[in-house]
């Protein structure tokens, strides 16, 4: 395929892109889409940062980034990798470089090797007469330690003097395009170029993966489309500082949910501001469900709630649905070890007869609980089956002791 020309996926198909390897991870190449996600801990701290790396693996991060910043960070890198291993964690670990990356990579060799990718920004690699040597130093160093790198643009940190030339050679258009084209250009030339300079200071392209960041919806859906018709290389997907809680999952999902169903991306990163004190596995987790609610990946069993009317003042079927996704969500690290095809597990949680039995029965494991003024009885169902009615006062815990038992009796263990 042409670099210059590449076919444009079919709708509802993947876009072509090269594969890359990191680490047991394939990106692109017609590979899944592959959830990753970074780190806000200290990098000098080897013990809070293998900790966080843990908690977002297990979420289920299959490619987590840090930040590599001082000759102490870079320092601490291979010891992260060491704590990671001697607690079981096998996720591949980027190297995120912004101005110095060039100088950590040569002082530390270490990290060089330790790490399972490398992250640069165009924009700040290098300045002036020291960008060419700076970028080529750390692509060098990809050669040496075969590592792939993400080339990644950001409208934050774009290189200014290519911002200038572009609207001095737009200014010259008999139709000059708008200041918000111009950025776009100037977003995605950063990046392809910086792809291309590196294949001839030898990366391969099986070893490079680009991504175009910023921070508005339909910003973001033109960069991408434009991307995708103008090269092949693997492409990281996100919405640079999205913000926080509703918003930024909101915005996000927005914005990566018709790239993706247009075939474009291959790597996707949810970056939320977490809550203060919330876990940052968070943006694993809406990763996770944007995928697997568009039907491109499967993770965890889904569970299928009603949102409550007049029918249901009864608080019971939303503490009984919370309580089911939360023990689904406790035992899908061990489970997904166990037993294979799990993550397919279909559940509702219904809160009255209109439309309870009907959505229990689609599912796997169904129980619709009474309405207001009906009988204090709730019917299970089992793939599509009544199976048994749950009374009493135990019905959340019956009912998860039965999803616990389809779970073992209906999907193939592994061999240990």
């Amino acid at each position: 395929m042409s670099p210059q020309s590449p076919r444009p996926a079919e709708p509802g198909q993947r876009r072509p892109s090269v594969g890359v390897q990191i680490g047991r991870v394939i990106v692109g190449g017609g590979a899944p889409i592959v959830v990753q996600s970074m780190t806000n801990t200290d990098t000098e701290d080897p013990a809070s940062t293998a900790k966080q790396i843990a908690e977002l693996a297990r979420a289920g991060s299959e490619l987590v980034r840090i930040t590599v910043n001082t000759p102490a960070a870079a320092a601490a890198v291979p010891r992260i990798v060491e704590r990671l291993a001697m607690m079981g964690v096998d996720v591949p670990i980027i190297g995120d470089f912004h101005y110095n990356g060039h100088q950590l990579l040569e002082n530390e060799p270490a990290c060089a090797e330790a790490l399972a990718k490398y992250r640069i920004n165009p924009g700040n690699v290098g300045f002036g007469k020291k960008k060419d040597s700076q970028f080529a130093a750390i692509i060098e160093k990809a050669i040496e330690y075969r590592k792939p790198v993400r080339i990644g643009a950001n409208w934050g940190s774009l290189d200014q003097s290519m911002v200038v030339a572009l609207m001095d050679e737009n200014a010259k258009r008999a139709e000059p395009w708008d200041a918000a084209h111009v950025a776009r250009e100037a977003l995605i030339r950063s990046a392809v170029d910086s792809a291309r300079r590196a294949e001839q200071l030898g990366l391969p392209r099986e070893r490079i993966i680009l991504s175009c960041k910023v921070s508005g919806v339909q910003e973001l859906i033109a960069v991408y489309r434009d991307l995708a018709l103008r090269c092949d290389y693997a492409l990281h997907l996100g919405l640079t500082e999205a913000g926080m809680g509703s918003k930024g999952i909101t915005a996000s999902s927005a914005a990566l949910a018709v790239l993706l169903q247009e075939g474009i991306g291959d790597t996707v990163r949810i970056s939320l501001t977490p809550e203060p004190g919330a876990s940052r596995t968070g943006e694993v987790i809406v990763a996770q469900e944007l995928l697997q609610t568009m039907g491109l990946r499967s993770f965890t069993p889904l569970v299928t709630a009603c949102p409550g009317c007049g029918r249901t003042t009864s608080s019971f079927f939303q503490e009984l649905a919370k309580t089911v996704q939360e023990h689904v969500r406790e035992q899908m690290p061990l489970w997904r070890v166990q037993y294979d095809g799990v993550e397919n597990l279909t559940l509702a949680v219904m809160g009255c007869v209109v439309n309870g039995p009907g959505e229990s029965k689609h599912a796997n494991l169904g129980i619709s609980l009474p309405g207001n003024g009906e009988a204090p009885a709730a019917p299970v169902f089992i793939d599509g089956e009544k199976a048994m009615t749950l009374r009493g006062d135990n019905i959340a815990n019956e009912f998860v002791g039965i999803l616990d038992q389809y779970v073992a009796t209906h999907y193939t263990q592994r061999a240990g």
